[in-house]
């Protein structure tokens, strides 16, 4: 009888393994074994692709004569450092008594490609192969995954897509940073008072440094523009000392209805014509009309690694890759479940099952009673009719959350580790909640035929929010990204935003009175969004979006008076006053918030039909982000302030960014990047083919690169630098 031949992507992945099948192996130099079966890892990659004077000696030396460099047929090597581990690994494959091998790396894309590269490296011939396709480290989906394994021919599609962005990712590299380097690195050289210097670009990380780039410029360039709001003070009938705050809006009906001397429609170009609206305004104060309405807030959907990495950000003011590496170091940890994912969503068959991770969490402390409440009350049974659970949503892997299992380990997590899974419970926990439910009031007031806003809100059911209440916040309303208004339930039945202590939201402008500019009002604009923005479910619109006016704390005494009020009421005139407030720049780009964008790239299209094809298809993979963003930290490109995780630009970057924009511009626009990645995802669901593919990428790299050796632009380029470079006169002396 053969052996089975399960091939993990790391030691302590293959030990889970044995441990799920209750193998008592003897442990061997790079593998464990048993009677039947034998495991072993590859410890990551174990091949790489050749470089170019491996083709040819003459290769080696960067020249025009040699690029473009497309390889008819790719070479690869055994990478030196794990060359040890690759042929303890190639021999077990070609073992005689080995008849079945399962594959056993990462589910995903790169863990694919690891595998086939050693095979195809090794020369396995006449073996049954099988892949085994998990979400998690636990025991129970260890062995799922073994008993459901499919043929590995059935992931011929992924293996070709693997290959292809490999590929890709060599000949643009290869190819661009050679022709770029050749044609620009002297005047890169000459102008940094360097050595050398040497134009690395790729498809990915040139377009993330092209975003962060125009960003920079974008502010530099802002001019802020004064504005004058107009605010009344305005007391409720039979209570004099009770006053609600009200902001001028120049509606249909004003005499100052689209006038030229307005900015936007709530406030004034000068500070004159703001007092002559007041000096205008008398007699009483008229309610002329009063809404009321009940708004439910749904709780938000569920973590993909890029919302995951966006609020660590925030919360934690950490990394990217650092926070990949820590949700690894749980799912190693059987704590929760596959960390690169891009679905937001649970499938069909997980929620069948949901109630075992649920139960498991009857032993989390900090949310045992959640957990215990939820069991209770039955309220995960219907989950699969919600927005949660989305087959049509998920490529290869559901959305984040906890196992259940593998709680005994928390003891030997880091402290930063342990918040990174609270936050990951409470999210999963809070979807078995209800909506929030907040009562709201707004109101119009007439006054000498000009009309004042008013917008009042007090949660009424807490819902969900009890569950989002982070045990780490300085205040248990602090909740980043929960979906959530920052300041609500905090028991005085205050309400506002994004930590606004005022209890102001959004619209009209913060406490500086400050608005957005350029079209990006509070660092939209940027292709991610806020959580309010894309997840709102039944009517999350910024406060004053609907009204002009800022929504106001307010306490259940206050809202009752209010609810008093209706059209006709009088309102006493206790003053008015004028607001000055400036516009802001775009927010520049945070570690988190970059890779929200590369994401969601997509938004950045402005064609339409293309933004509708590549729907769904950001830049770089839920994989590869963080690592792309640290290197070009690392090579100093981008610049990361550790204590905010605001990303800037170097000089050497807006250099790099200049030499491409006057080259290779296509490199720098999401829509190409994109469109790469949305053509590599229809070659792994078999809609292309892998040829299709790979000619036109050749014929791309062959075009652009001739292309460069063509052009006669030092000047420009030149230019360009100077221009730059008065941004960092300090940093060149």
């Amino acid at each position: 009888m053969g052996k089975n031949l399960f091939i993990a992507e790391k030691p302590s992945v293959a030990k889970e393994f044995a441990k799920a099948l209750k193998l008592n192996t003897s442990s061997r130099d790079g593998f464990l074994e048993s009677r039947n079966c034998i495991i072993t890892w590859c410890v990551g990659h174990l091949v790489t692709m050749s470089y170019p004077e491996i083709y040819d000696e003459k290769f080696r030396r960067w020249s025009f004569d040699t690029i473009p460099f497309i390889p008819r047929e790719f070479k690869y090597e055994v990478i030196d450092s794990v060359r040890k581990q690759f042929t303890i690994v190639s021999d077990l494959l070609n073992r005689p008594d080995v008849t079945t091998i399962y594959v056993c790396t990462d589910s995903g894309r790169e863990g694919e490609y690891i595998y086939r590269l050693v095979e195809q490296m090794s020369g396995v011939k006449g073996k049954e192969r099988k892949r085994v396709w998990i979400d998690s480290q636990t025991e129970e989906e260890i062995l799922r995954g073994i008993k459901e394994a499919k043929d590995l021919s059935e992931y011929d599609a992924l293996s070709d897509a693997a290959y292809l962005r490999a590929k890709e990712d060599y000949l643009m590299g290869i190819n661009f940073s050679r022709v770029l380097t050749l044609k620009y690195g002297r005047a890169v050289k000459d102008y940094l008072k360097r050595d050398r210097a040497v134009i690395s670009v790729g498809r990915v990380m040139t377009c993330v440094l092209g975003m962060v780039v125009k960003r920079e410029r974008e502010i530099r360039a802002f001019v802020k523009t004064p504005f004058y709001r107009v605010l009344g003070s305005f007391g409720l009938e039979g209570d004099g000392d009770k006053r609600l705050e009200g902001e001028w809006k120049a509606v249909e009906g004003s005499r100052y209805y689209a006038s030229p001397k307005l900015y936007k429609e709530n406030g004034f170009k000068a500070k004159a014509d703001a007092q002559a609206l007041i000096d205008q305004l008398s007699g009483e104060a008229v309610i002329e009309s009063a809404a009321r309405k009940n708004e439910n807030k749904n709780p938000p959907l569920l973590y993909n690694l890029a919302e995951l990495q966006n609020d660590c950000s925030k919360l934690f003011k950490i990394s990217p890759d650092e926070t990949l590496r820590i949700v690894q170091e749980l799912y190693e940890k059987k704590m929760v479940t596959y960390p690169r994912t891009d679905a937001r969503v649970l499938s069909t068959a997980v929620a069948k099952e949901i109630q075992k991770n649920i139960g498991g969490l009857q032993g989390y402390g900090l949310c045992a009673g959640f957990a215990r409440d939820i069991l209770a009350q039955g309220s995960y049974k219907n989950i699969a009719k919600t927005r949660y659970v989305n087959d049509k949503q998920i490529t290869d892997h559901y959305a984040i959350i906890p196992t259940g299992q593998g709680l005994n380990n928390l003891p030997g997590l880091t402290p930063v580790s342990a918040k990174v899974y609270e936050v990951i419970v409470r999210r999963f926990l809070s979807i078995f909640y209800p909506a929030a439910v907040y009562q709201k009031i707004s109101l119009q007031i007439k006054v000498a035929g000009e009309s004042f806003f008013a917008g009042f809100k007090v949660l009424t059911r807490e819902g969900y929010l009890q569950v989002t209440q982070y045990s780490f916040s300085k205040k248990s309303s602090d909740s980043v990204s929960q979906g959530v208004d920052r300041t609500a339930g905090d028991g005085q039945g205050k309400v506002g935003g994004a930590g606004d202590e005022q209890g102001k939201v959004g619209g009209a402008g913060d406490e500086q009175g400050k608005v957005g500019g350029a079209g990006d009002e509070q660092g939209k604009g940027c292709g991610a969004g806020s959580e309010q923005e894309r997840d709102s479910g039944d009517g999350d619109k910024a406060v004053g979006e609907e009204n002009g006016g800022e929504e106001q704390k307010c306490d259940e005494q206050f809202m009752a008076l209010l609810k008093g009020l209706k059209k006709g009421s009088k309102l006493t005139v206790k003053g008015y006053e004028i607001k000055e407030g400036e516009t802001s720049p775009p927010k520049r780009y945070n570690s988190g918030s970059i890779i929200l964008t590369m994401e969601n790239a997509g938004q950045f299209i402005e064609d339409e039909e293309l933004r509708a094809q590549i729907k769904g298809s950001g830049i770089g993979t839920s994989a590869t982000r963080a690592e792309i963003l640290k290197k070009l930290v690392n090579i100093e490109y981008l610049a990361l302030n550790k204590k905010t995780q605001v990303i800037t630009p170097t000089l050497m970057g807006e250099m790099i960014y200049d030499v491409v924009n006057l080259s290779i511009r296509p490199l720098l626009d999401p829509a190409l990047t994109a469109s790469w990645e949305k053509g590599l995802t229809l070659v792994a669901d078999g809609n292309i083919t892998a040829n299709e593919y790979m000619g036109k990428l050749d014929d791309f790299v062959t075009r652009r690169t001739n292309m460069v050796k063509q052009l006669s632009n030092q000047g420009n380029v030149q230019a360009c630098f100077r221009a730059s470079g008065a941004f960092y006169a300090r940093e060149q002396q």
